[in-house]
């Protein structure tokens, strides 16, 4: 993509090179206008400024605008960067973050933006997860469910997003998988039956989803699959006919449920 044709200010207004505290830095090809310029509105010459001049980001940590405050981030002095943490902007936080210690991005793990609660819980260490179980943010809490240790999902087995409950259903101890059979969610219960072991899954013969009692015909003891003789899906009733008369293979199965 081409440059923008204006040299216009994050406030609007036109950049004017001879009102420029930097004029020292046009004559030596350091800063040139509509391609590299602090004042521009265009973040990529804001980068281009500081990158040819990261000498300068110190000066720009606290512009008044939040773009120039963000790149300025990523060069100025690393103990100029706490103070960065409390930037009303949650961009100008998270790249002030990223070149702190990582004790720091710990005190973000409540931050008011859901991008950077997303951003540190795909970050942090496994064991610094668990604050962040109940996060508001569903998708947070996704991404916590994802990577937190598995012998801590049994706090999210209620948590109010299937989404959520899936990965835990995916990832769970074997001794929890019962009490996410009997999810509310039927993908949820599928992927908890898929997992049991088959001497477990009467109990969900007649669940009320075809997908999940398909899941079970297909485990469930040769002996108990005349119970699904009546089931009200033809898929069902025919994958329990084929694995008695012994013509059912995981092919076959594959083609019934497609």
């Amino acid at each position: 993509m081409n440059d923008i044709d204006d040299a216009i200010d994050w406030r609007g207004d036109a950049i004017d090179c001879d009102a420029c505290a930097h004029q020292d830095l046009l004559s030596a090809d350091r800063c040139r206008p509509k391609r590299a310029c602090i004042h521009d509105r265009y973040a990529r010459r804001i980068d281009r400024f500081l990158n040819w001049n990261p000498d300068l980001a110190n000066d720009y940590v606290t512009h008044p605008h939040f773009e120039v405050r963000a790149i300025a981030a990523k060069s100025a002095d690393v103990f100029r960067l706490p103070r960065l943490l409390d930037d009303p902007d949650e961009t100008v936080r998270w790249n002030a973050v990223l070149r702190l210690p990582y004790r720091y991005m710990l005190d973000l793990r409540t931050d008011p933006h859901r991008e950077v609660r997303i951003r540190v819980a795909a970050r942090l260490k496994t064991a610094d997860l668990a604050s962040m179980i109940v996060d508001a943010d569903y998708y947070v809490r996704l991404v916590v469910a994802r990577r937190i240790d598995p012998v801590s999902l049994f706090r999210m087995i209620a948590d109010p997003e299937p989404q959520v409950r899936c990965v835990v259903a995916r990832r769970i101890g074997d001794g929890y998988l019962m009490r996410l059979a009997i999810d509310p969610d039927a993908s949820v219960r599928l992927l908890a039956v898929h997992r049991l072991a088959a001497a477990l899954l009467m109990p969900f013969r007649q669940d009320p989803d075809w997908r999940v009692r398909y899941a079970v015909a297909t485990r469930i003891d040769v002996d108990e699959l005349g119970l699904f003789d009546a089931d009200p899906d033809p898929i069902v009733r025919d994958v329990a006919a084929r694995r008695r008369d012994g013509t059912w293979t995981d092919d076959t199965a594959m083609e019934s449920a497609g």
